[in-house]
């Protein structure tokens, strides 16, 4: 689990990397059940700098957002599938129900969101250098994937 690492730790590897000029890439989410939405995203992402980050919500920060029945898989394993996607370099957690602390602590160069977010919406649009908006990929969403399994 080379990739996965604790805010702090990966907190250092950036200041590293941003010494050596490497443009560092945040994105964030829940990422509950991957889909080809999220891999889209991902290599969209990865495109736009150096390093891809990736920081997923805790599981008690997902049931907050998305309610009790939520995640379906654990942050751990999430994070291991995650961490196992080449165009992915590091991943972290954040607990908060927003990603604002995770990302001023780490201060990434650049924050992709997919556009379902308005620009004033993203979190960090106001203190990270660059928002790249990533068109969101239309039928692909964990929420429809449970639907469809659900027969609904």
């Amino acid at each position: 689990m080379l990739k996965i690492k604790s805010q702090r730790a990966l907190k250092r590897i950036i200041v590293s990397l941003q010494k050596r000029n490497k443009k560092v890439v945040a994105t964030n989410g829940c990422f509950d059940i991957l889909h080809v939405g999220h891999i889209r995203l991902f290599r969209f992402a990865k495109r736009a700098g150096d390093i891809l980050v990736v920081a997923i919500n805790t599981d008690d920060s997902v049931r907050r957002l998305k309610g009790n029945s939520r995640p379906l898989v654990n942050a751990k394993e999430r994070a291991e599938v995650l961490s196992a996607l080449g165009c992915v370099d590091y991943v972290t957690f954040f607990s908060e129900g927003t990603p604002e602390k995770v990302l001023r602590f780490l201060q990434p160069d650049i924050l992709v969101k997919g556009s379902d977010y308005k620009f004033k919406e993203i979190v960090g649009h106001n203190f990270i250098e660059k928002i790249i908006r990533y068109p969101v990929v239309k039928g692909k969403s964990t929420s429809e994937f449970i639907k469809k399994i659900a027969g609904k």
